[in-house]
């Protein structure tokens, strides 16, 4: 595996690789003086540095760079030719190009595709129109150069963004507060940790369990050191029968995430609400004027005894002043034309006041909104950079109420927040009153992503002491940072929930997925272990084709999850009876409650969850080392 890149990504994904997938990485970087900024710290570069000096006394010793399992790191300003093929290109399997530019990141994928038609390249661009044409060129381009046909195998190619990545598990971690995200088909999934059920208690096992935790110290089947307590570390994928035989050990289910709060306003396609279309006040001036004509209509109708229809009507020819004086009928009927007269005179201006605020509304509908009166359980976003665009557009396609913040009206998400029709309230997060205009104070959760640490820490610690139970969480860049701002803030307010995450260490595992094949959909660590979830098409598979469900599911290796079913199918009829998909997922084509007794058939495309030997043994893949399955 080769990682070419000039920030903390190219640092984290190849830590990723090595730790995870066990992979031989050579990782290209510029000069250390060239670097814009430091990489990352912390866990990911000393994982780094420690692989790398291995490496470099493996290479010392043989005098090459090919030394048997060895990684290396390489310094050069730029991609270019000469570099890559220094970099072993020509021999690599993958290539990952995640430099900050996305020009740099084409040129070389350009130059690579060259030299090796079969290598599978992933490029981090942030344009998504451009990367889905780049990326159907190069894929063309390695077809071509390698005389084969479409889907022959060749070359393929992968473009990631960084904050598209990171974008769903930053989303979720403000929603239900947890990382371990897996999104498929537009639908996130989470791993959630159970504690161990009481006795007599069945616990719920979500859409499935994925594993068991370690033995408590209060297991009595580990107590005497028996079997419970000889199984180090957790039981991935474990049976019905372990599940069921399992006592005092929590449990990792997989579940959908969801959102159950306040419902939107209504209106939010377009139309602006009656509540948003006239102010408070003059709703109140409206219905005192009603109520006016309502009195002055059944006075009518008391002194005259007219009809109430006939009074009605009367009442408002008076109102409007286009009825006959009533010189010759009797003083009470004068007088409450008189007042009719009056009523109608402050009718005008009310009038004209609900034109104008109708006017201005709908003025401003592609305007920046502010936040709706009585706003409540929302998430205050701040920060509309490329980062905060994507979180933004991810948790409006769940319906999650959004105010955001931003200091600069020119900002790259000013437009996308225009365009859905979120509130957006102009300022720096560190000045008084800002957040108070957001209703921080009655928020559901704070997502801190500006660029800049120290704002992002100061807003938080602003809001918690407006707040002090608010669920935030803060893009930090630095490791080390973020461990110690995440520990102080847990230790002060130990009843709130607060995640410090960052973008490159949620965008790593994609990466790593996509230069492992484009089948990796994500990982979810289980305590030191690691479960991997993949797209797998059922042919070529023998360990799949022609079995059922539970005939292919193999305890501790792999689990079939999901069945992608065909447009124009129904779930019944594809499965058998296999039940709905997962609601609340647009478009979404998987159907996750399979019948055990279900067969799989050769055309069928299947999510699965597997251990990283499992999945190797299920798609033919050399394990590169023995040992514990990480």
């Amino acid at each position: 595996m080769v990682v070419c890149g000039d920030d903390g990504l190219a640092h984290r994904l190849a830590a990723e690789l090595r730790g995870v997938y066990r992979e031989q990485v050579t990782l290209v970087v510029p000069p250390s003086g060239r670097r814009v900024r430091q990489p990352v710290v912390g866990r990911a570069r000393a994982a780094s540095a420690a692989l790398l000096d291995m490496v470099n006394a493996a290479v010392n010793r043989t005098g090459n760079g090919d030394a048997a399992g060895a990684d290396r790191e390489l310094e050069a300003t730029e991609p270019t030719e000469d570099v890559l093929a220094e970099a072993g290109v020509e021999r690599a399997t993958a290539l990952a190009l995640v430099y900050d530019d996305d020009e740099t990141n084409i040129r070389a994928a350009l130059t690579a595709r060259r030299l090796n038609p079969r290598l599978r390249l992933v490029l981090r661009l942030y344009n998504r129109r451009l990367g889905q044409h780049i990326e159907e060129l190069l894929d063309q381009s390695a077809a071509l150069a390698a005389g084969d046909g479409p889907g022959s195998g060749s070359g393929s190619t992968t473009v990631l963004s960084d904050a598209d990545t990171a974008a769903p598990a930053l989303a979720a971690t403000a929603l239900v507060g947890t990382s371990k995200i897996v999104e498929t088909d537009g639908i996130l999934l989470r791993a959630v940790e159970r504690q161990p059920p009481r006795p007599g208690e069945v616990a719920d096992p979500g859409l499935c369990t994925l594993a068991l935790l370690s033995a408590t110290s209060n297991d009595p089947a580990g107590a005497d050191g028996s079997e419970g307590s000889g199984e180090h570390g957790p039981q991935l994928l474990p049976d019905a029968a372990a599940v069921e035989a399992a006592t005092g050990r929590g449990t990792v289910a997989l579940e959908q995430v969801s959102y159950s709060g306040p419902p939107l306003a209504a209106g939010r396609a377009g139309v602006p609400a009656f509540g948003e279309l006239f102010s408070r006040r003059l709703r109140w001036s409206l219905a005192g004027l009603a109520a006016c004509v309502v009195a002055l209509a059944v006075a009518l109708m008391v002194v005259t005894g007219d009809h109430p229809v006939h009074a009605t009507y009367v009442t408002l020819l008076d109102l409007f002043a286009i009825n006959e004086p009533a010189h010759n009928d009797d003083r009470g009927r004068q007088i409450l034309q008189l007042l009719s007269g009056f009523v109608g005179l402050l009718l005008l201006p009310v009038l004209l006041a609900a034109v104008l605020e109708a006017l201005g509304t709908f003025r401003t509908a592609s305007s920046l909104r502010k936040p709706p009166r009585g706003l409540g359980g929302h998430v205050v976003l701040l920060g509309l950079g490329k980062i905060g665009t994507r979180v933004l557009t991810r948790l409006r396609e769940m319906d999650i109420p959004v105010v955001c913040v931003e200091a600069d009206p020119e900002a790259r998400g000013m437009a996308t927040a225009r365009r859905l029709r979120v509130p957006v309230v102009l300022g720096d997060v560190t000045q008084e009153g800002v957040l108070e205009a957001a209703k921080i104070h009655r928020a559901h959760s704070l997502l801190a992503l500006t660029s800049v640490d120290t704002t992002n820490l100061e807003a938080v610690l602003y809001a918690r002491s407006v707040r002090s139970r608010l669920r935030v969480v803060l893009r930090l860049y630095d490791d080390d940072f973020a461990t110690a701002v995440y520990r102080t803030l847990r230790a002060a307010h130990p009843r709130a929930l607060t995640r410090s995450r960052s973008v490159t260490h949620l965008a790593a595992p994609s990466f790593a997925g996509a230069m492992m094949g484009r089948q990796i959909l994500g990982a979810i660590p289980v305590e030191r272990r690691v479960l991997l979830f993949a797209a797998v098409r059922v042919a070529g598979h023998p360990q799949l084709e022609g079995k059922t469900v539970g005939e292919a599911f193999r305890a501790g290796s792999w689990r079939v999850l999901a069945l992608e079913v065909s447009d124009g199918v129904s779930d019944g009829e594809r499965v058998g009876g296999a039940g709905s998909p997962a609601e609340g997922a647009r478009g979404s084509r998987l159907v996750w409650e399979l019948p055990d007794t279900y067969v799989l058939r050769g055309s069928d495309r299947v999510v699965l969850a597997a251990t990283r030997r499992g999945l190797a043994e299920l798609l033919g893949r050399r394990v590169v080392r023995r040992g514990a399955d990480l």
